[in-house]
């Protein structure tokens, strides 16, 4: 998919007077709604939502009102319409090509994901500095050298890159994605990349999130303990 650099500079300036909260509460809505309406639901409320997801409707009815949506007084939104309204909003309404640096495991059940498609992102390619993974097909995606990336994302017009190699290999990766014209970049090394300013980076550190969620276990265990040796 190939994007102007003049509506990219436009997305850019909505995505950042957006908080990013909402973005992230965007997607809860939508697969919320998505199972009410395989149950044969057609409305949904903010007070539906709040309730199912344990958030507060009145924030909920702000991040709608961010689509653009607006609800009728005890009635609430066409469930049809909301759907349609987010997937425009996110960008999920048009298929976004992407390629993939990085062929390992992570690599590969990111290739193999089928949630990918609802959200409009199709992985076109994947690419490996490993002979062993090059000229493979992955998923239906064929692994090819790194050294052919650059030349192969002008060509196909493709913006967008994830990268899920080593930390020491991050970089390299990111460099290449760069002289490839890419303009967003899903990083799930766990290493902080360069970029030029313009390139959008998401960073997904799985080390992080998992140290927070085993500092929060073992606080949990103490406390549960804890709570035992006091009864005893």
């Amino acid at each position: 998919m190939l994007m102007d650099e003049s509506i990219v500079k436009k997305a850019r300036n909505i995505a950042m007077s957006i908080p990013e909260p909402t973005l992230r509460r965007l997607p809860l809505y939508y697969r919320l709604l998505k199972q009410l309406r395989d149950g044969g639901r057609t409305g949904v409320s903010c007070t539906m939502i709040g309730t199912e997801l344990k958030l507060d409707p009145t924030q909920i009815r702000k991040d709608i009102e961010m689509t653009g949506t607006v609800g009728r007084p005890k009635v609430g939104y066409d469930l049809n319409e909301l759907l349609c309204a987010i997937e425009r909003f996110l960008g999920w309404d048009t298929t976004t090509e992407a390629f993939l640096v990085g062929a390992g495991s992570l690599g590969e059940a990111l290739m193999g994901y089928p949630g990918f498609a609802e959200c409009g992102l199709n992985i076109v390619a994947a690419f490996d500095v490993d002979p062993n993974k090059c000229h493979r097909v992955i998923h239906g995606k064929h692994v090819r050298h790194i050294s052919k990336l650059p030349n192969l994302m002008r060509r196909m017009r493709v913006r967008f890159g994830i990268i899920t190699v080593p930390a020491s290999e991050a970089q390299h990766a990111a460099d290449l994605l760069v002289e490839g014209g890419v303009l967003a970049i899903w990083n799930f090394a766990p290493a902080k990349i360069q970029v030029p300013e313009r390139i959008i980076v998401t960073n997904e550190d799985l080390y992080c999130s998992l140290a927070v969620l085993s500092q929060k276990m073992t606080r949990k265990l103490a406390e549960s303990r804890s709570k035992g040796a006091s009864k005893t």
